[in-house]
């Protein structure tokens, strides 16, 4: 049977891309396409996941490449190819139509950033196309209602980007972004690891730590991982033990920045919607909130209750759908190419 979509939502983000239709989630990939190197026109070899499980794995004459750096395309031609890949993937399996699309872009993107994200969706083959920003998407996803005239916060913690948004009447009133996100704690537990063991560990590794034994504070259970990586003095393998507590230290500094977004968007926050935020908590989505132990920080950084997404990975695409199926979401809230 077909799938017939006719609208999609789609979360493009720095680590991974979302395409959310009919009802549900389509597509879930990684934003990753791994290049050649011996041609003076590198040529595409692998996309999406492809590329991912050649990551720290592959020989020097392919190159992997997030086309996408801290929200953004930063390279277009590559981010066409991945989108238009990710597209076809969704007619194999019986969608065929030219579709209305809706993609998130980060609240801090000027105009040239815009255009870039509209022409590489229009080249990868949808009709039109429709921008909106990643924390009203999020809100719309997580379920919040966006159209009362009580304030509702989101916090949107992703791969490259993280950004806080009080929403009311169905648009941001106010708002802070910065361009750190999961990429930044893994590039810190690879310093961490370096600076204290002399270990020099890939990015897999790192983010495999995040995942598996990360957290924002202390945990009551102390938990543990094997690592390996090359001595940084002999050059030759070595595995080292880390601990959860390590992680906590080494992420602790870019975690302060990103929570330093909430506390920068309650302070714009008109004193009435800050009362209902307040009431109603901080809710929190992309990949940074399943981080163990991350409701606890934002709250203590904030001294509002933060809870996590019921589903915080896929919201910003499930929002991105259905403001594109829901005329009131839609009007007044997004831009259109």
């Amino acid at each position: 049977m077909g799938i017939f979509a006719k609208n999609l939502g789609i979360d493009l983000g720095t680590v991974n891309v979302l395409i959310y239709g009919n009802g549900q989630i389509l597509l879930q990939e990684p934003a990753m396409v791994a290049l050649t190197n011996d041609e003076e026109i590198p040529e595409v070899r692998a996309l999406g996941q492809e590329a991912r499980d050649m990551w720290g794995r592959h020989s020097d004459d392919i190159t992997i490449v997030q086309p996408l750096r801290d929200g953004v395309i930063a390279d277009y031609e590559v981010t066409e190819a991945m989108l238009s890949y990710f597209m076809r993937k969704i007619r194999a399996r019986g969608w065929f139509r030219r579709p209305a699309v809706m993609v998130s872009v980060p609240y801090g993107v000027n105009s040239v950033e815009k255009r870039a994200v509209q022409e590489a969706a229009l080249q990868a083959g949808a009709r039109d196309v429709y921008l909106i920003h990643e924390p009203l998407a999020a809100a719309i996803g997580a379920g919040l209602p966006v159209h009362t005239p009580a304030g509702n916060m989101v916090f949107s913690l992703g791969g490259g980007v993280s950004e806080a948004a009080v929403v009311a009447m169905g648009s941001i009133v106010a708002a802070s972004t910065i361009r750190v996100g999961g990429q930044r704690l893994d590039d810190a537990i690879i310093n961490y690891v370096r600076r204290k063991y002399s270990l020099v560990i890939g990015e897999p590794t790192a983010e495999a730590v995040k995942i598996q034994i990360g957290a924002a504070i202390e945990q009551p259970q102390e938990l543990s991982m094997e690592i390996q990586g090359r001595d940084q003095v002999g050059g030759l393998p070595r595995t080292i033990t880390i601990t959860t507590s390590e992680v906590v230290e080494a992420i602790r500094e870019p975690l302060m920045m990103i929570a330093g977004v909430a506390r920068q968007t309650l302070e714009k926050t008109p004193p009435e919607l800050a009362s209902d935020v307040i009431d109603r908590g901080i809710v929190l989505t992309g990949g940074g909130a399943l981080l163990r132990g991350i409701e606890e920080f934002i709250t203590a950084q904030t001294s509002v209750p933060a809870y996590r997404a019921d589903n915080p990975l896929i919201s910003v695409a499930v929002g991105a759908g259905r403001a594109l199926e829901n005329p009131a979401l839609l009007r007044g809230v997004v831009e259109r190419q």
